[in-house]
């Protein structure tokens, strides 16, 4: 991949639709409830991209990527996308594509021999977490081996904070519980793991202030800005993206629930530095994956 010929970098790109894979029960309904969360289509059955369209859409726009799937099978008995096949597709696909991988911590040793395996021999170069879906505290020490692995290993922890899209509306939430993904319990991860690179996803409404706090205290925690149009951006994000957190704040947009053509439309017309604009869009995302 050549940063230089890219105009932006996405740093939250999600793998929704396995191949060869039929859907599994509720999973109709939940993409719904999704798609109607982020007022999208692309949750209405047989409207998700492929890793391989997701490839082509960013390609297209020189826009390059991380991608990665979820593994909250223990959760929600949804399978997950195999990590090896999105690896191997991102392979194929280097010159946008850096591919993450996912892994439910509570999978134990097995998940630590995954993870270690993926990363040496099929170039993953992070980990997406979803605390609310997968069910779990970040810092629960459950899930210490796993980030030990990634530490060890020179990768990136990603997590997802604040409220989500899965279950909203559905009775129940679809057993979700919003509090797991507080990104205050990051602060516990980053003090304990000080060399892992750990991003915390999204605004994290309703605990902004929490996630810049912790951000801002810690070394190495960033944030990614996914999953919310900028022009619905709190002031107090925008301030600190111009300040502060310049240097540690990443451009994603929440593919497919959200595409970069809405985002970074919306993105120009928010207050944003002009020198800082390149920082959130490429530079700082080209740092952190050469670091």
């Amino acid at each position: 991949m050549n940063f230089d010929d890219l105009v932006a970098f996405d740093f939250h790109v999600h793998a929704e639709e396995p191949c060869c894979a039929a859907r599994d029960d509720g999973y109709n309904e939940f993409q719904a409830g999704m798609a109607k969360y982020f007022r999208n289509p692309a949750g209405v059955e047989g409207m998700l991209p492929t890793v391989q369209q997701t490839a082509d859409y960013f390609r297209e726009r020189k826009i390059g990527f991380v991608i990665f799937p979820v593994d909250a099978e223990r959760e929600t008995g949804f399978r997950r996308y195999a990590n090896e096949e999105v690896a191997e597709i991102a392979a194929q696909n280097s010159d946008i594509m850096v591919p993450f991988a996912s892994i439910d911590p509570a999978k134990g040793k097995m998940g630590v021999r995954e993870a270690r395996r993926l990363m040496r021999d099929f170039g993953v170069k992070g980990f997406k977490f979803h605390p609310t879906y997968q069910g779990f505290f970040p810092n629960d020490r459950m899930a210490y081996p796993l980030y030990e692995a990634i530490a060890e290993e020179g990768g990136i922890a990603l997590f997802h904070t604040g409220q989500t899209g899965v279950g909203s509306g559905m009775p129940g939430g679809m057993g979700m519980r919003l509090k797991y993904s507080n990104p205050m319990y990051l602060d516990d991860v980053a003090v304990d793991f000080p060399t892992m690179k750990i991003i915390a996803a999204h605004p994290s409404f309703p605990w902004q202030e929490e996630a810049l706090a912790v951000a801002q205290h810690k070394p190495n925690v960033y944030i990614d800005l996914s999953g919310w149009s900028p022009k619905y951006f709190p002031p107090i994000l925008v301030k600190y993206a111009n300040s502060l957190l310049k240097d540690k704040l990443l451009f994603g947009s929440d593919w497919p629930a959200i595409t970069p053509d809405r985002w970074l439309a919306d993105f120009e017309k928010i207050e944003i530095k002009e020198d800082v604009r390149p920082l959130l869009l490429k530079e700082n995302a080209r740092k952190l994956l050469s670091a």
